[in-house]
């Protein structure tokens, strides 16, 4: 065990521990209809938050004892940041960013998914496309029909729940 603080993975293990108390803060603050006896809209964000934190604190040990990133050697040969996959890692959260409220989940998502796919040097933009649609939409549907929680019908949702005869919401 060495006492060498690694502070690059001090920083990531704050970051980590920041977003997890972020999580919690922010799940506090969900409103709750008093229909809920249990299980709440809570839930979820507090195990989110949970783990995010529980990570944080453990990444954060870690660096104080000396880091995890010096232990292995294959982070040593990384070499340097790929600004492309940055870039499309970037660009993924804007383009959903701007697209969720016009366009709406499945686009968005989709969209994201594609420039994220690239970003991890996948080649095939339709062939994400055609995975990410059906998937997205079946994550939407899922939210909607399975958990009861309306995340608003955007542009191509609207568009199926016409011709399955219901009306978007």
């Amino acid at each position: 065990m060495t006492s060498r603080l690694s502070w690059p993975d001090l920083v990531a293990g704050l970051v980590v521990l920041g977003f997890g108390l972020i999580g919690f803060w922010q799940a506090s603050v969900i409103p709750v209809s008093p229909l809920y006896a249990q299980v709440g809209p809570k839930a979820i964000p507090y195990v989110v938050a949970a783990g995010l934190t529980a990570l944080g604190i453990g990444l954060t040990i870690s660096a104080l004892r000396g880091g995890w990133s010096h232990e292995n050697p294959e982070m040593a040969e990384a070499g340097p940041l790929n600004r492309r996959a940055m870039g499309l890692l970037l660009a993924g959260l804007l383009v959903n960013l701007v697209l969720i409220v016009p366009a709406g989940f499945s686009i968005a998502a989709s969209a994201q998914f594609v420039l994220v796919a690239a970003a991890f040097g996948s080649r095939s933009m339709l062939r994400d496309l055609l995975i990410a649609l059906p998937l997205t939409l079946l994550v939407w549907f899922l939210f909607v029909q399975g958990l009861g929680v309306n995340i608003g019908a955007g542009l191509l949702e609207s568009f199926i729940l016409r011709l399955m005869g219901q009306e978007p919401v």
